[in-house]
Formats: C-alpha cells, sequence, structure tokens
C-alpha cells in the first residue's frame, strides 16, 4: 500500500522539472545530452544568422563597385577598404597575382590559369569558413531522435518494472515512468527539428552565395582573358 501511495504522490507532480528528477540516472544524461544538443545548435543557428547575412551584404556591396565602371585599380582600392569576405577576398587575391605575376614571361594563358585557380582556393576557403559547425547540426538532426527514444524505451522499461515490483497495473504505479519517457522524445524532437531545418535553410543560403561568388570569378577571368588578349594593361571592368 505504501509502494501505491508514494507512486500515486509522485505521479501527481508533472512539472518538467520533477519529471526529470523522478527519472532514472541513464534517462537524466539522455536528456541532459538533448538539452545541451539543442543549445549548442541554436547558438550555431543564431552565429550562422549573422555570418551568411554578412556575407550576402557583402557580395551585394561588392557586385555594386564592381559594375559601377570603375578601373580595376579603382576597384582594388575599394575593395580593400571593404570587409574581407566574398567576392572582395577573390577580386584582391586575383590582383594580388596579377601583380606578382608581372614580368614573369609564362604567356597570357598561364597568367589566366594562375588567376582562376587562386581565386577558386579563395572561394573554398571563404564557402568553408560559411560551413563550419553546420555538420553539428546536420548530426543533431540526425541522431537526436534515436536518442529521444533510447530515453523512451529506458522509461517504458522502468514502468514494465514497476509494474513487476508492485504486482499493481494502476495507471499511478506506471504514470511516472511514461512520463519521463515521453519527456525524453520530446526533448528529442526539441533538438531535432530546428537543427534539420536552420541545417537545410543555411545550407540552401551558402550554396546560393557560392553561386554567385563563382558567377563573378567567370565574368571576372572573362574581362582578364580579353584584357591579356588585347596586350592591354587592365583599365576597366
Amino acid at each position: 500500500m505504501n509502494v501505491e501511495v508514494a507512486a500515486a504522490t509522485a505521479a501527481s507532480d508533472f512539472t518538467l522539472w520533477a519529471m526529470f528528477m523522478q527519472a532514472t540516472l541513464t534517462v537524466k544524461l539522455v536528456m541532459i545530452g538533448l538539452v545541451v544538443a539543442s543549445v549548442v545548435c541554436w547558438a550555431i543557428v543564431f552565429e550562422k544568422f549573422l555570418s551568411v547575412r554578412r556575407m550576402r551584404r557583402a557580395v551585394d556591396a561588392f557586385e555594386a563597385l564592381f559594375w559601377s565602371g570603375r578601373s580595376l585599380n579603382e576597384i582594388d582600392e575599394a575593395a580593400r577598404r571593404m570587409d574581407s569576405h566574398g567576392p572582395a577576398a577573390l577580386f584582391i587575391a586575383a590582383m594580388d597575382e596579377w601583380r606578382r605575376s608581372r614580368g614573369v614571361t609564362a604567356g597570357p594563358h598561364g597568367l589566366l590559369e594562375r588567376i582562376e585557380k587562386i581565386m577558386d582556393v579563395e572561394l573554398h576557403r571563404q564557402l568553408a569558413r560559411l560551413e563550419r559547425y553546420l555538420l553539428v547540426l546536420a548530426t543533431v538532426g540526425s541522431i537526436a531522435p534515436f536518442v529521444g527514444l533510447f530515453g523512451t524505451v529506458w522509461g517504458i522499461m522502468n514502468s514494465f518494472q514497476a509494474i513487476a515490483i508492485s504486482k499493481n497495473t494502476n495507471l499511478a504505479v506506471v504514470a511516472p515512468g511514461l512520463a519521463e519517457a515521453l519527456f525524453a522524445t520530446a526533448l528529442g524532437l526539441l533538438a531535432a527539428i530546428p537543427a534539420v531545418i536552420f541545417y537545410n535553410k543555411f545550407s540552401h543560403d551558402i550554396s546560393r552565395l557560392g553561386s554567385r561568388m563563382e558567377n563573378f570569378i567567370d565574368e571576372f577571368t572573362t574581362i582578364i582573358g580579353r584584357q591579356l588578349e588585347g596586350a592591354r594593361p587592365p583599365v576597366t571592368a
């Protein structure tokens, strides 16, 4: 009878903190891990939101500068005063290679290939910086539901054990175990759903920014190739 009274008393308190405190050590560890994963994911989401927005603004600003009709030297001076992200970094790297290659008798095609290669390297560096920590979102989105399911299974096992010990199928006996099981499931979904949503969003945004910078590389190398074929110094964009 005392077991039933204790179980009924425990089952009457279904606040989140009470369910956590009533859970077994294994389920508590699952809950703590899922909460930590959720906090880490939201920190990454906030950082990525700022990084993607800053990169988008940098791309917009440089594209406006590049197609403003200024000479390449004027664009280079202005780009070095801008935030060194996105196509501005690509352009500066290309102009630095252009200047380093003055007097080198490798032919226009060799110079064009080196400029294109160094811009590709800088592009991958910029994209790698943007994609940093996205793998964490993908990982949490993939495994958090299964971790929550593990806590669910463990909680249900505790409910069956409570039934076996008390030899009573009263709901008050099994309610605490079922509550902690469902709570673990909820925490798993709470961590996984935002992680998947924002992983897809940021992957799409970064892919679009990468495409815009790749288009800039194609356009810039076309301009440089035209300059080299005409044997003229870079004057205008």
